[in-house]
């Protein structure tokens, strides 16, 4: 297993069923990749949940592991499944019905970055494609299920919060007929992914911090939410999507004068999550 596909930050004494995630940060963009795209170094960035991971860096300090990736999103995506093989990007892939991920370049091998610009002027060769898979995606996917059956070993439950980032105009795109725009959207996918108390609870936290939050829209979680949220066999996910604009500067990708005083809130945050997985939850209806 390469030790660049992800790293794992973990606490000095695991104290919490919960398990931090960012499998969308990863900026490790060498020079080998940038040679194949057709994409400056700063256009393709921008699919990016850029310093996500930074943002929420202090989970281990409450008794709570911390994933992230270390490879881009467009690279590879984590949070599609193995199988989500573009033809329109990777060479002798056969069409296998209709799915709109794939259908608008967001397959695991991505087509595009934001704003539907193509990352390659051609196509990847099938064994690119399988290569990054072998050596990203599912060492990535191995950490994640170790630490989640890790947690409910030690506590009988495991709480993924899965974090991630959303542009500033998917915000604003959504805020018709709302009183306030969401700054946080919690997704759990109408429910099937974690149980309503877990979620209230992570709500609550988020809300406690002066945060708006929205549940599943625009974003209801996608292949890690539906993969690892089973609340029945008590191992729930939460997607968390963060406003961009309330710490990064969206065109040039960088920290705005909001990042510090945001990641002192996120702490917060995570702290009271963390508690979570230091109580006993009731058992899931059947």
């Amino acid at each position: 297993m390469p030790d660049t596909a992800f790293s794992v930050i973990s606490p000095q004494k695991l104290a919490s069923a919960v398990v931090f995630a960012s499998p969308h940060s990863g900026a490790d963009y060498t020079d080998s990749f940038l040679a194949q795209s057709i994409l400056g170094r700063r256009e393709i960035r921008s699919s990016e949940d850029a310093f996500v991971d930074q943002l929420f860096q202090a989970a281990p300090e409450f008794g709570a592991p911390l994933l992230k990736a270390l490879k881009p999103r467009a690279y590879l995506d984590l949070n599609r499944s193995p199988d989500e093989l573009d033809p329109a990007v990777i060479e002798g892939v056969q069409r296998r019905g209709q799915n709109p991920r794939v259908a608008s370049g967001l397959g695991v091998i991505p087509r595009v970055v934001a704003n539907g610009r193509a990352i390659y002027s051609g196509k990847l060769p099938l064994a690119e494609a399988e290569r990054r898979i072998m050596t990203c995606w599912h060492p990535y996917h191995t950490a994640l299920k170790g630490l989640l059956e890790q947690a409910h070993r030690r506590f009988g439950q495991a709480i993924l919060v899965d974090c991630h980032s959303m542009p500033h105009e998917a915000v604003d795109a959504m805020a018709a007929g709302r009183s306030g725009k969401p700054e946080v959207v919690l997704g759990d996918r109408f429910g099937a992914a974690a149980e309503s108390g877990v979620v209230d609870r992570i709500e609550a936290a988020f809300a406690a911090a002066g945060l708006k939050v929205a549940r599943n829209t625009p974003f209801a979680g996608a292949y890690i939410a539906q993969t690892y949220g089973r609340p029945s066999r008590r191992q729930h996910a939460v997607q968390i999507e963060i406003d961009r604009a309330l710490y990064m500067d969206e065109v040039n990708i960088r920290p705005n004068a909001n990042f510090d005083s945001l990641q002192k809130l996120l702490s917060q945050v995570a702290a009271e999550i963390a508690l979570i997985g230091q109580e006993e939850l009731p058992l899931a209806a059947e």
